[in-house]
């Protein structure tokens, strides 16, 4: 049986209540998102700019920067990182709306932990990400439509994607064998 408008409307609030991620924000991050899907090759750039000026030593960690004294304009593993963080954040807020939580597929997340354990990645640096990212959104969006609701609702649902990032680094972390030193 098809449930009444009042029966999904109070789904819908219940499950705000419990993410605490609302329609507006969900509304604000698609349609910065799609601000920041027009102009991919000058954002990306800025963000990596961004990541490099808050935290230089991470630029090792990335192979399309390691060995160049400057960010390279037309990278296509840069455009493409860039995108991944902007996409899946963006996607992240989506499903913080619909399911409560950020669901990343298996093979995705696998990955994901596996490349950042590999990289040595720590704490530290999502925050620099969260910090650039956020950055770059507001200054793609610009100040008339940037808000602090704008914001947190990009801040939430990077959080949320870094949770899930975190928990499976720590997994494999955990599942690797132990060096026979130790």
């Amino acid at each position: 049986a098809e449930a009444s408008p009042a029966t999904r409307r109070e789904r819908e609030r219940e499950r705000e209540r419990d993410t605490g991620f609302t329609e507006k924000q969900e509304a604000l991050v698609k349609e910065s998102w799609e601000v920041l899907k027009q102009n991919i090759p000058e954002n990306s750039l800025r963000f990596f700019t961004l990541v490099l000026e808050i935290a230089p030593a991470v630029k090792n960690m990335f192979s399309f920067l390691k060995d160049s004294d400057e960010i390279p304009q037309n990278n296509p593993k840069l455009k493409a990182h860039a995108v991944k963080v902007f996409k899946m954040t963006c996607e992240s807020a989506i499903q913080l709306r619909q399911k409560g939580e950020v669901v990343v597929s298996d093979t995705t997340l696998k990955y994901l932990g596996s490349v950042h354990v590999e990289k040595g990645v720590i704490d530290p640096h999502f925050q620099v990400v969260k910090e650039a990212l956020m950055r770059t959104v507001k200054e793609a969006v610009g100040d008339q439509k940037w808000s602090d609701e704008m914001g947190s609702a990009w801040g939430e649902a990077y959080d949320q994607l870094a949770a899930a990032i975190k928990t499976e680094m720590k997994q494999q972390l955990e599942a690797a064998p132990k060096s026979s030193s130790d």
